[in-house]
């Protein structure tokens, strides 16, 4: 197995109230887990945070500083190429608000060592489910769901899910300078991007927790950009 294994990637605006738990959670859980934040000029003080924690562990823990919000889907971008540089199997999608749980990082890399190319931490696959959120944003997240299958018939539960583990061979499949979205519209891109170049997707049970602390950055836009991006995707 490579010395340099798992990467999970956490892209930042403003989560100064999180990062300094998340992190340390990572890096705690068995299996040598490395994390790479994406932060996109925080001005509440998220990279100063996470410049402090890598005196402590300077191999493990890197942080990559742009100029100005970018969006999530060019966050992730930038990390996924700064991991294949780097030499990573296994590459992983987080968010920094602990909706996802840490643990569960060690069952996606496990969905992908036992077979997935790509594994989905999925809330709408049997098992799943989503905790505290508002009737009206499950309503919109499954309706979105539904509409996505229904156009690109990707056999994907939870097509717009952030919490993901790619094998790298996945990341140098894909053309990654030619993904065109940023928002939900992005989960939804990678994954059917991979799907289409034959990549075996699975989806593992999960427990999405709404966040406790910092703001969601969840917009209109976000959410238009994915209705009509599905259709653009056809066309790949």
């Amino acid at each position: 197995m490579p010395v340099l294994d798992k990467l999970v990637i956490i892209p930042t605006y403003n989560e100064k109230e999180n990062i300094g738990k998340i992190v340390p959670t990572v890096l705690s859980l068995a299996g040598n887990f490395h994390v790479l934040v994406i932060d996109d000029g925080s001005p509440d003080g998220t990279a100063a945070i996470v410049k402090e924690m890598q005196r402590n562990n300077p191999d493990r823990l890197f942080i990559v500083e742009r100029s100005g919000k970018l969006g999530l889907g060019t966050a992730y971008i930038a990390g996924f190429k700064w991991a294949l540089e780097h030499g990573y199997e296994y590459i992983f999608e987080m968010d920094a608000d602990f909706s996802h749980n840490p643990n569960d990082l060690i069952r996606l890399h496990e969905a992908c060592v036992h077979g997935a190319d790509v594994a989905v931490g999925s809330r709408y696959t049997k098992g799943g489910k989503v905790v505290n959120w508002p009737w009206d944003r499950i309503f919109i997240s499954k309706g979105g769901a539904m509409y996505t299958k229904m156009i690109t018939w990707m056999p994907v539960q939870d097509p717009t899910a952030g919490f993901v583990c790619y094998k790298a061979k996945v990341l140098k499949a894909i053309p990654l300078d030619e993904v065109r979205f940023i928002g939900y519209a992005f989960q939804i891109e990678m994954k059917y991007r991979a799907w289409k170049a034959g990549f075996k997707l699975k989806e593992v049970p999960i427990t999405f927790i709404d966040r406790k602390e910092g703001v969601s950055k969840m917009t209109k836009g976000i959410v238009k950009e994915a209705m009509y991006g599905v259709w653009k995707m056809r066309k790949f």
